[in-house]
């Protein structure tokens, strides 16, 4: 099992069953990666995503991914950023877990996220990627041989950079 980093549009990427997306409580679309996706996915994405009756902050669902190049997408609401002081490391860690538990029940064995939080949430991207890489190798402990690859689709160099330095440590 291999973890690894892209650069790029998460819409885009071909060599995975599932995407992840950054989501609100709502489900229903918004800005950055979310907004991204329901636009790429196409109407259908925003129809099912109605029937799910949100998600709650740490949690994650999946639907279909319609127009999008994979199979799934599975949505995760990450948490505001609070100064860290509101639970914000436990519910981001909470996101990687929840999404890598439903992508495993789906068969899926290439995965890609995006930096979930570090947008209109403010994580910090340093402490988000730090959350992220040591949850997903936890995880891994447990899951061998679930996932052929897991990857991180990350939009801008400032954050690619921040995630290669944890990855590489």
């Amino acid at each position: 099992m291999e973890i690894r980093l892209v650069k790029g549009d998460i819409t885009k990427l071909t060599d995975v069953d599932a995407i992840v997306n950054a989501a609100n409580n709502t489900l229903l679309g918004g800005g950055g990666v979310d907004g991204a996706i329901h636009r790429a996915a196409g109407p259908q994405l925003l129809e099912e995503c109605i029937t799910l009756n949100g998600c709650a902050t740490g949690e994650a669902k999946i639907t279909k991914a319609y127009n999008l190049p994979c199979k799934f997408v599975i949505h995760t609401v990450g948490p505001i950023w609070n100064g860290g002081s509101s639970n914000e490391s436990t519910l981001l860690s909470n996101c990687y877990r929840n999404s890598l538990l439903i992508a495993q029940n789906n068969g899926v064995r290439r995965i890609a996220f995006p930096s979930i939080s570090t947008g209109v949430y403010g994580y910090p991207v340093e402490k988000a990627a730090e959350t992220a890489i040591a949850q997903v190798r936890d995880m891994m402990k447990t899951m061998d041989g679930s996932f052929d690859f897991i990857e991180w689709c990350l939009f801008d160099d400032r954050t690619y950079s921040a995630y290669e330095q944890v990855l590489n440590r």
